[in-house]
């Protein structure tokens, strides 16, 4: 067996800024094997900032707009880890993140860009939006326009700001609200755009004022309201809409690092690292290069990226360091609303329909370097076996539930425990054990990794292993974990440790649960699990006790095994992916509680699927079941993904397994009853006069839950979805 070669260094970027969304890409056809790459991002895309005026225009879509980092890291085999950094503590190499324990580095590039953030202006952080970090604009000027278009607002909105950015965004917006009597002001502290040629800026005003887009110059802002914004002379500018392009703040962390900063930048060396630390590397906006000043601007951080590349290649053991020196200019596209442009290049403007299709061929070239990527299918050898390219599949196993044996197979392979002290043995969620008067539920669970950070799985496995103990009504006591990591350091192993031990603790203890011990191991890839013990106080929920008539409860969303394995083909929105994994990590101790008084029957939806799950329900008492598929609910973007061909590896499985047991139309939404859920939700019988209540206590408690179908005879096992 070939094991992987082992890993031996942690390579962290901090942001997914465009340089390294550059270096990613670069990543995934030359990666240095014995690194890990992590990227840490608050969020799963990266909205790509030359193409903002043409979306606020309306020319793209968002979609157009980003970049999704969660393909792009699975691609260049990197972990994403979805949170904000929030400071570097450099002596024992730990990146802050908030919400979750450090995460350490051998090496660290920084790429944050900056903020338009405005916080001394009062009520500017209540009322107002920032251009930069651009994703809050984008979202907050979609919701700004529905509410335009149901006549909420008025169409009034106040610009800080009278640079290159301010005007182009204002261009944009007055194009979008043509002909809607739109009032549009920019507001700048001193003379409007003061870094451009005085023939490109005499344009430009002509411009705004043939969009009847006002200026007010030499103008200081005192005051944003939720009616518009106060001037230090004592004028109101009424607007429902208040956007702060006023220059460019660097992110506030920043400045408790002990790093050298210029004006709050990272102060970089021709090399693009820290002249403090050569262990930091910063670039894009929120780096200063001390050897050539230069204006923020996307062009600068584009061309960095290569050799950012070589550079964290060169300190990591491999090639020699390569100086970055930037051109002095460059050329300046400024969109004009319209699909229009004006070029601004050694002060010598030109404008035109032209130049808007080379800015829409420059950025489509851009983005086209992280669109619709394809892996690679399993690899054959040259000579196999009979049978190896069917089991084999065309596409890799998936993790989590869906990489589970069929229910068939294991139903062939498991025998009948009869003993006394067992109270309940194979078939229900957990074992029931009698030890003298106290009874103890256990039962384990171990999954194949479907993310590669270890916190966020170690969360989404205890999560999952807990699902059984809840479902039986029992009260969680202990767990022993089950940790097989791929090889790597012994660094990196006590780091990757601590991370899983923090993540299985943070879901743990909340629910009462000692870590009493485990088995540790390395093996090709990560894999974790749990077994764990609960008490029972009163009577077991089991599967069986379901009467005709009650209604189903189901307390989660399904979908997660279609996005998982979508996902793995780099095929899944990686906003769906962020979505699946806060489903995944969401605990039910909570709607086990609110379930286990009232509910007949009781289980939990995980690797058969639903209809796999409810089915163990029904065949205890010989029972029918109807199932509401408009009523189920959905993981934003799996019932999409199912009719783009996506499925899990374990989902034929689950349907053979129900024979003509289920009958259910031929449709994307009827086939995800038998998608395998990782930490999935919790699936109770209740009596009719009951499931409204418990239904609201469960959404009022922040669970995504709702009646999907009754019970309604014992002529089953049968399921009838419609």
């Amino acid at each position: 067996m070939h094991m992987p070669l082992p890993l031996t260094r942690d390579l962290v970027l901090i942001g997914g800024g465009h340089t390294h969304a550059l270096l990613l890409h670069r990543w995934a056809m030359h990666a240095l094997p014995g690194v890990r790459l992590t990227l840490i991002n608050p969020d799963p895309v990266a909205p790509y900032t030359g193409m903002l005026p043409g979306y606020i225009a309306g020319h793209y879509t968002r979609e157009d707009l980003d970049i999704d980092l969660v393909r792009l890291a699975r691609r260049a085999g990197a972990r994403l880890i979805l949170g904000k950094a929030t400071g570097l503590d450099r002596a024992a190499r730990l990146v802050h993140v908030a919400g979750r324990p450090p995460v350490a580095y051998d090496l660290a590039a920084i790429d944050i860009g900056i903020t338009s953030d405005l916080p001394m202006i009062p009520g500017y952080a209540d009322h107002a939006v920032s251009a930069k970090p651009l994703g809050g604009y984008a979202q907050r000027w979609e919701n700004w326009c529905a509410q335009l278009a149901r006549g909420e607002v008025a169409p009034s909105i106040a610009v800080i700001g009278g640079g290159v950015a301010g005007v182009e965004l204002a261009l944009a917006m007055a194009y979008r609200l043509r002909g809607q009597a739109a009032r549009i002001t920019i507001v700048q502290s001193g003379a409007l755009l003061p870094n451009i040629g005085a023939q490109a800026r005499a344009r430009l005003i002509g411009h705004l004022k043939r969009a009847a887009v006002t200026i007010v110059e030499q103008a200081q802002v005192t005051e944003v309201t939720q009616q518009g914004i106060a001037l230090a002379d004592g004028t109101q500018l009424p607007a429902s809409l208040v956007l702060g392009a006023a220059g460019s703040r660097p992110q506030g962390w920043l400045r408790n690092t002990g790093l050298d900063l210029t004006q709050g930048f990272i102060t970089v060396d021709p090399y693009l690292r820290s002249i403090t630390d050569p262990a930091i590397f910063a670039v894009g906006d929120c780096a200063h290069m001390a050897h050539a000043p230069r204006a923020k601007a996307g062009v600068y951080a584009v061309r960095q990226a290569p050799y950012l590349f070589d550079n964290l290649r060169a300190a990591l053991g491999v090639g020699n360091l390569r100086a970055y020196q930037p051109q002095r200019d460059y050329l300046k596209l400024v969109s004009l609303g319209g699909k229009t442009a004006l070029a601004d290049k050694w002060s010598l403007p030109l404008e035109g329909g032209w130049l808007w299709g080379l800015k829409d061929r420059i950025d489509a070239k851009f983005m086209g370097q992280f669109r619709n990527p394809q892996p690679m299918p399993p690899a054959l050898p040259p000579a196999y076996a009979n049978g190896l390219a069917e089991a084999l599949g065309d596409k890799p196993l998936c993790g989590g539930c869906g990489a589970k044996m069929g229910a068939q197979t294991l139903r062939a392979a498991l025998p009948d425990v009869t003993r006394a002290d067992i109270e309940a043995g194979i078939g229900d969620d957990a074992a029931i054990l009698r030890i003298g008067d106290a009874r103890q539920v256990i039962a384990t669970d171990h999954l194949r990794a479907l993310s590669d950070d270890p916190w966020l799985m170690a969360r989404i496995a205890a999560t999952h292993a807990l699902g059984d103990i809840w479902a039986m009504g029992a009260r969680p006591q202990a767990a022993l974990a089950q940790v097989t990591l791929p090889r790597m350091s012994p660094d990196l192993q006590a780091r990757t440790l601590r991370e899983v031990m923090a993540g299985a603790q943070s879901v743990l203890e909340p629910a009462g649960v000692a870590l009493v011990g485990g088995h540790s191991a390395m093996g090709a890839e990560m894999q974790l699990g749990f077994t764990v013990t609960g008490l029972l106080d009163g009577p077991a929920r089991t599967k069986a006790g379901a009467q005709p008539g009650d209604m189903l409860v189901l307390t989660k969303p399904l979908g997660t095994g279609v996005i998982m394995a979508a996902e793995m083909q780099w095929a899944a929105p990686g906003a769906v992916v962020a979505g699946a994994l806060r489903a995944m990590v969401q605990a039910q101790g909570h709607a086990a509680e609110l379930l286990a008084p009232m509910a007949h029957a009781m289980t939990d939806v995980t690797g058969f699927g639903l209809a796999g799950h409810l089915a163990e329900m029904l065949a205890q008492d010989g029972l029918s079941a109807r199932l509401d598929l408009a009523a189920l609910p959905l993981l934003d973007g799996a019932e999409a993904l199912v009719v783009a061909g996506h499925y899990s590896s374990i989902a034929a499985d689950n349907r053979a397994a129900l024979g003509a047991m289920l009958e259910a139309p031929d449709t994307a939404r009827a086939a995800l009853l038998v998608d395998p859920q990782t930490a999935g939700g919790l699936l109770a019988a209740v009596a009719p006069a009951q499931a409204a209540g418990i239904l609201d206590s469960l959404q009022a408690a922040g669970y995504g839950a709702a009646i999907i179908g009754e019970i309604t005879g014992r002529d089953g096992p049968r399921i009838v979805a419609r």
